[in-house]
């Protein structure tokens, strides 16, 4: 199932109002990864039915270049959340490519949304399947990663909420913009176990939001710190924060060069009967060929090519 996903670019998802149709039109022209139109925490309770419209009209009539263009619906408990979808994918479906679920505590929430968009597509004779991502902002959610990660054939990533997450498992809201004292990382676990039922079955782990979006230096190290346990991409609050994560989830061009020197020296190797060999000082086998095939699978995403001559 993994295998027949899409895979889209995620180093940087950009959260937009969808009340908003000068911020829309100014994120249909940067150079993002992923935008999502959002009808719930961007948007003011008397302005959700409004902007549903608005997030149409701008799907219809805005180019989004290469950006995955995303709706983030609102909480699947509110009265709000089906007619999201319906209004959404009924009158842009074809220039949707993934819904974004808030607050899924189940596997069930997930094949709720999956059977509604399987009865509008069919409705309307859509051809194209149109991608759910969730959060994972309830500490019900962590407890139940695994079973929601396998909840359908149509979900494409996962999503760290830190922020509704921190209020949902009591966290100090101090922790949320900045260094908070604590001897580590303070999420560590969460992020942790929701990554590791990513990669189980097929899917892109995102961490969430940071709200300090002046410190870009602080912002940098929540990156990579989600870079480092195995997330593709990051949420950006402000453009001022795309740029700097679609670099840190992005291999340098030293990394993507080591990366195919590695593997074309294993495979000569194999050829000459050998199980491991020395590059560059370092021993390569099997499975430092699969560590860094991760690297080549992220620069050909990201349209990277080795150097000249290797």
């Amino acid at each position: 199932m993994a295998d027949a996903r899409p895979k889209r670019l995620r180093r940087c998802q950009l959260a937009v109002p969808g009340s908003s149709d000068k911020m829309m039109a100014k994120a249909a022209a940067m150079e993002v990864d992923h935008v999502f139109l959002d009808l719930e925490d961007a948007v003011a309770p008397g302005a959700k039915v409004g902007a549903r419209a608005q997030i149409v009209n701008a799907l219809n009539t805005l180019d989004f270049g290469s950006s995955v263009r995303c709706v983030r619906i609102n909480d699947l408990d509110t009265h709000y959340a089906y007619e999201d979808v319906i209004t959404v994918v009924e009158g842009a479906g074809q220039n949707v490519d993934t819904i974004l679920v808030p607050k899924v505590r189940t596997a069930c929430d997930v094949r709720f949304v999956d059977r509604l968009l399987s009865q509008i597509e069919g409705k309307l004779g859509l051809t194209r399947r149109i991608g759910i991502e969730v959060l994972i902002e309830e500490a019900e959610a962590i407890m139940r990663v695994e079973e929601i990660a396998g909840a359908s054939d149509r979900l494409e990533a996962l999503i760290f909420g830190m922020g509704d997450y921190s209020a949902s498992q009591g966290i100090d809201p101090r922790a949320i913009a900045g260094d908070s004292g604590y001897p580590g990382d303070i999420w560590h676990y969460a992020r942790y176990k929701m990554i590791v039922a990513a990669r189980t079955y097929g899917l892109d782990a995102v961490d969430g939001p940071f709200v300090n979006f002046k410190d870009g230096d602080w912002f940098r190290t929540e990156c990579i710190r989600a870079q480092q346990l195995g997330a593709v991409g990051k949420w950006a609050i402000h453009p001022s924060q795309v740029a700097i994560a679609q670099e840190v989830f992005s291999p340098s061009q030293a990394e993507v060069d080591r990366a195919y020197k590695a593997v074309a020296a294993y495979r000569e190797a194999q050829a000459q009967g050998l199980g491991a060999i020395q590059v560059d000082g370092q021993m390569v086998d099997v499975a430092t060929v699969r560590l860094v095939q991760r690297v080549i699978d992220r620069a050909e995403l990201a349209g990277m090519k080795p150097s000249a001559g290797l």
